[in-house]
């Protein structure tokens, strides 16, 4: 690692999971107190709440009291936003209400997270017409499942508006590329299980991103018993050398 390495952050899509007991939270761990014993062992989160609704400044005050300067959260835009964002309408609006409760975060929040559709086809105009509205100052990292935008010409173009295509490794599909067009890598680890030499091959994956001077945003599916965020956990002490310090935006 040296001094222009990027940051690494790692977690789960999501935290507040009861059903994690044993696996992961210890026993007698109150929902209320979830969120801190996993900022004590992840450093960033993917909220998945916020894909549902606007968190209210009031919770978003106290996730930032209850984790670490250096801990990330990166929200999902809400469903309502997204779909309207790739729809044809003019995005501007919809963007604004979402980013002015995004502002509470300040320099804690990662990239927020918006979604295309499963079943929307690759669409120049809607790409454009989300990135040109997007605020530049808040990071950005757009999902386009659909095959037909897994083109170089979408990464490049959406890269050089400061924005990064999330990759995600399903069960049925190759591992994805990390490209490295935009400012962040952001890649989701949505299979149902990972083996020890499957964290290792993307350890190193992650690994030459970091030393080329992006930082990665690497987030596991949620389960019902915790084992991915022990996946999280194995992948994080592998690169732990690549955290950001306290001082760190």
């Amino acid at each position: 690692m040296s001094d222009t390495s990027g940051h690494l952050y790692v977690g789960t899509s999501g935290f507040a999971y009861p059903s994690w007991v044993p696996r992961f939270y210890a026993p007698g761990r109150a929902s209320r107190k979830l969120l801190e014993a996993y900022a004590a062992r992840l450093p960033a989160v993917e909220l998945n709440s916020t894909f549902y609704k606007r968190p209210p400044p009031e919770q978003v005050e106290k996730w930032l009291r209850e984790t670490p300067a250096t801990f990330r959260f990166c929200p999902k835009a809400q469903r309502g936003t997204s779909w309207r964002a790739w729809s044809g309408q003019d995005p501007r609006a919809s963007f604004e209400w979402l980013t002015n409760a995004f502002a509470v975060f300040g320099e804690r929040i990662g990239p927020v997270l918006l979604s295309a559709r499963g079943s929307m086809e690759r669409d120049d105009e809607a790409l454009e017409r989300v990135l040109r509205a997007w605020p530049g100052a808040l990071p950005l990292a757009i999902e386009l499942p659909h095959p037909s935008w897994n083109e170089r010409e979408v990464r490049v173009r959406a890269g050089a508006a400061g924005v990064a295509i999330a990759a995600a490794d399903w069960n049925d599909r190759a591992e994805p590329g990390l490209e490295t067009t935009g400012a962040f890598v952001y890649l989701r680890l949505r299979r149902t299980s990972y083996s020890p030499s499957d964290l290792d091959r993307w350890s190193d994956r992650i690994e030459a991103v970091l030393d080329g001077g992006r930082d990665a945003y690497v987030f596991f599916r949620h389960d019902e018993d915790g084992q991915m965020a022990l996946h999280a956990e194995s992948l994080w002490s592998r690169l732990a050398r690549y955290g950001a310090s306290a001082g760190s935006a």
